[in-house]
C-alpha cells in the first residue's frame, strides 16, 4: 500500500450501501474533493480527532492544564545517567523525563513546563526549542547539559482523558477510533506509543479476519470493549503516577511504584475480560503460568527436528493465525494410544474440528489455525517420523514437509511445564490469539470446549 499525505478528512457519514456503508470526502493537495465508499474507517487522527467529533464523542476527564515541551537531541553532558531511562525531579525548576534513542546517541527528553491558564493553548506560550534547552538545562543543574543538535521538537498539554467507546456504538460497528484519537495522559506513564499500537494491533487483526471472511463482524464489538477498559487502566495508572511524581521529592518511593508496576510499563500485564474470544477460567489449574486473558508468556524448549533451542513464544509470528499448543502428557510420545494422537485424529479427521471447519481446502491446514505440539521427554528419546501427520504437514505447491511443529521441554535451561505450571498427568492444550494474548486452556481431551471457543466467532468455509 501507498499512503496518501497532506489530505483533509473534510466529512464522514454512514450510507444505506450494504457492502460499502460509510462515506468519506477527503480534501486533496491539489483542493479537489475526493469522495470514497469504504466498509470500514479506523481514526487514527489524534487528539483533535475529526473522526471522533463524527461520532459525536469526547474526551473525559482531567482538563488538559499542564504544558510539556518534548525534544530529541544530540548533546554533551556530564549527567551520569543519560544513557538510562531516568525521571528527574529538580528542587525548584520542574522536572523532565530522559529516554535513550536508538543508536547509541540520540536522546530524548520530555520537560514540564508551567501550567496553563484556564482559556490558554500550548500555542500561546511560543514554545521555542531555545526555551526547551535553557528549562532542560534548569533542571538537571548542577550538571551541564550542551546541546549541539535538535533533531525534533514539540509542545503539547495534557491531561488524563478517554472516550465512553471507541467505535460508533452500533451492533455492526463501522467506523473505530485508535490512539490519541480516544485517550490522552501524561508522558510520566511512557505508555503512550505502546498502548495506542496495543490499539491498533487488536483492531487490525479482528478487521483482517472480517474482511478475509474468517470470522463474523461480531468480533469488531470485542475492539471497543477490549481497549476501552485498559485505556481507562493507563489512565488511573498515569493519574497516579503523575500525583507521586509531583508531590514526593522521595526517590524511594517513585522507584519503589515503578518497580511494582514494572510488568504494567512494559506492556506484559494487560489482561481481557471473558467474552466471545477470551474464556473463563474453568481449567486454569491445567496451565497456572498462562493466566487466560493474559499476553502468552514464553518459555525455553527443544525444537525436536533439529534439537535447536529456542524460545516457544518466537515462532509465533505476526500474521493473523490462531495458535493451538498442545502440551502432552506425560507418558505421550506421540504413540497411537496417546493424548496427543487423540486430539490429532480429532482435528484432521471430525466433521466438527475447527481445523476442517475454517480452513479452506485450497490451503494449507495451518492457514488459519497454527497446530504445535511440546512434549516432556528429552528430544533423543521422541521419534519425528512416528508423530502424528498433522503435526508434520506436507505444505505449500512442492508439498514439502513442515519440520517445525515439535518441541520438548529445556530441562538445562528452564522446563516450560514447570515453568508455566502445566498439568503434567493429562496434558494441557492452549488457545492463542492471533495478537498472542491467551483466549482459552483447556484439557488435552476437551474437544467439544474446543469447537465452542472458535465457533463463538468464527465463519464456517462454506458459509454465505
Amino acid at each position: 500500500m501507498e499512503p496518501d499525505y497532506n489530505q483533509t478528512l473534510v466529512s464522514l457519514r454512514k450510507s444505506d450501501f450494504a457492502d460499502h456503508p460509510v462515506t468519506a470526502d477527503i480534501m486533496c493537495t491539489d483542493g479537489k474533493t475526493e469522495t470514497i465508499a469504504a466498509r470500514y474507517v479506523v481514526g487514527c487522527d489524534g487528539a483533535r480527532s475529526t473522526v471522533r467529533k463524527v461520532l459525536g464523542l469526547s474526551l473525559q476527564g482531567s482538563a488538559a492544564r499542564q504544558l510539556w515541551g518534548v525534544m530529541d537531541v544530540l548533546a554533551v553532558t556530564d549527567f551520569p545517567d543519560i544513557r538510562l531511562k531516568s525521571a528527574v525531579q529538580s528542587a525548584n525548576a520542574g522536572s523532565l523525563l530522559i529516554i535513550p534513542r536508538e543508536g547509541g546517541y540520540m536522546v530524548r527528553m520530555y520537560i514540564e513546563l508551567d501550567a496553563l491558564a484556564d482559556d490558554e493553548r500550548a500555542a500561546d506560550r511560543n514554545v521555542s526549542p531555545d526555551m526547551l534547552i535553557q528549562k532542560a538545562q534548569a533542571i538537571l543543574a548542577p550538571y551541564h547539559l550542551d546541546v549541539k543538535n535538535v533533531v525534533w521538537w514539540s509542545a503539547y498539554e495534557i491531561g488524563q482523558r478517554v472516550c465512553e467507546r471507541f467505535d460508533d456504538g452500533t451492533h455492526d460497528p463501522r467506523i473505530f477510533i485508535a490512539g490519541d484519537a480516544c485517550h490522552t495522559h501524561s508522558p510520566k506513564a511512557g505508555q503512550g506509543m505502546n498502548v495506542s499500537m496495543a490499539d491498533a494491533y487488536n483492531l487490525g487483526w479482528k478487521l483482517a479476519s472480517v474482511l478475509r471472511g474468517q470470522a463474523a463482524p461480531d468480533l469488531l464489538r470485542t475492539y471497543s470493549s477490549e481497549r476501552q477498559a485498559k485505556a481507562q487502566e493507563l489512565i488511573e495508572f498515569d493519574r497516579e503516577m503523575a500525583h507521586i511524581f509531583s508531590t514526593t521529592s522521595a526517590s524511594d518511593v517513585f522507584q519503589r511504584y515503578f518497580s511494582k508496576h514494572a510488568r504494567y510499563t512494559a506492556g506484559v500485564e494487560t489482561r481481557y475480560d471473558p467474552s466471545i474470544i477470551v474464556g473463563g477460567d474453568t481449567h486454569q489449574a491445567h496451565a497456572i503460568g498462562f493466566r487466560v486473558g493474559t499476553r502468552f508468556h514464553s518459555a525455553p524448549v527443544i525444537r525436536l527436528a533439529d534439537a535447536k533451542p529456542m524460545h516457544l513464544g518466537h515462532v509465533i509470528k505476526a500474521d493473523g493465525r490462531w495458535r493451538l499448543f498442545l502440551f502432552a502428557g506425560q507418558d505421550d510420545t506421540g504413540q497411537a494410544d496417546g493424548g496427543i494422537a487423540a486430539i490429532t485424529k480429532f482435528l484432521a479427521e471430525h466433521p466438527a474440528s475447527p481445523i476442517k471447519l475454517y480452513t479452506p481446502s485450497e490451503m494449507d491446514r495451518d492457514a488459519v489455525i497454527d497446530l504445535r505440539a511440546v512434549f516432556q521427554q528429552p528430544h533423543k528419546d521422541l521419534a519425528f517420523d512416528k508423530m502424528p501427520q498433522l503435526l508434520r504437514p506436507r505444505k505449500g505447491r512442492y508439498g514439502l514437509v513442515d519440520y517445525e511443529k515439535i518441541y520438548c521441554a529445556d530441562p538445562k535451561t528452564e522446563d516450560i511445564f514447570d515453568s508455566r505450571g502445566i498439568l503434567r498427568s493429562t496434558g494441557t492444550m492452549i488457545i492463542v490469539r492471533p495478537d498472542q494474548y491467551i483466549a482459552q486452556v483447556l484439557p488435552l481431551n476437551a474437544t467439544a470446549e474446543l469447537c465452542a471457543t472458535f465457533a463463538a466467532f468464527m465463519q464456517p468455509v462454506n458459509a454465505t
